[in-house]
């Protein structure tokens, strides 16, 4: 599947990989869209666009500087049960739906008896990337600003070995969902909100509590995490 148009990214995004994304960061994302707004007669065209990681409503009032208003948790995730009814992503559902490109995420098994602390492990594909579901907005302070375009990424339970490190995990969609999931001129798929995930070619390996802190950003981050030497303790 090729895309047939990619917008120029701002130069931010071209300055390498990032291993370690935080919420607000730009992200690159693929959606479907009319050469002209309205519902034009000409068909929809794929483009790569950059988008701010946490959903910004479009009724959110402007705060110092023009900038979204903060108060309250960032929408970063979204529930897959929970899109279709939650104020917070109706304007998206039916008609702003994205794919987020990713090399893999970050995931965090709770500590317990066995394991004393939070463990982090990198999810990833086998050979070829990942492209998890997402919904978008459209964001301004007043009318003649800039539009901030926001995104947030769609999550369903975790199964297989996935739920043996957390209970969530990203909705992933294969090639065949993408013309569906994109397009802009039809109501959502609700059945790909509720299709357990495919975990065909994906791939995990424990990591290195250095991805703990956003300071971090390095290929080390992805490299299989060192076993830790043992260590005597006085009782």
């Amino acid at each position: 599947t090729r895309i047939d148009a990619i917008n120029e990214l701002p130069a931010a995004a071209a300055t390498g990989p990032n291993y370690n994304v935080a919420p607000t960061d730009g992200i690159a994302t693929l959606v479907s869209r009319h050469s002209e707004p309205h519902r034009p007669a000409d068909t929809p065209t794929r483009r790569l666009r950059l988008m701010r990681w946490g959903l910004v409503p479009p009724w959110t009032k402007a705060g110092p500087g023009g900038a979204p208003a903060s108060g309250g948790p960032l929408l970063i995730n979204a529930r897959a049960d929970k899109v279709t009814t939650s104020p917070a992503y109706r304007a998206s559902v039916d008609h702003r739906r994205c794919l987020v490109p990713m090399d893999g995420y970050y995931e965090w098994r709770a500590a317990d008896a066995e394991h004393p602390r939070k463990t982090p492990f990198y999810i990833h594909g086998d050979g070829a990337m990942l492209f998890a579901a997402g919904l978008w907005s459209v964001w301004r302070p007043d009318r003649s600003a800039d539009p901030v375009l926001s995104v947030a990424i769609i999550t369903t339970a975790a199964v297989g070995e996935l739920a043996q490190i957390h209970h969530r995990m990203p909705l992933l969609l294969s090639e065949n969902s993408w013309d569906s999931w994109l397009d802009p001129d039809v109501a959502i798929d609700t059945t790909l909100l509720s299709r357990p995930p495919d975990l065909a070619g994906i791939a995990v390996r424990e990591v290195s509590t250095l991805v703990n802190s956003v300071r971090n950003n390095s290929p080390e981050l992805i490299a299989p995490a060192v076993p830790q030497p043992e260590q005597a303790y006085l009782l």
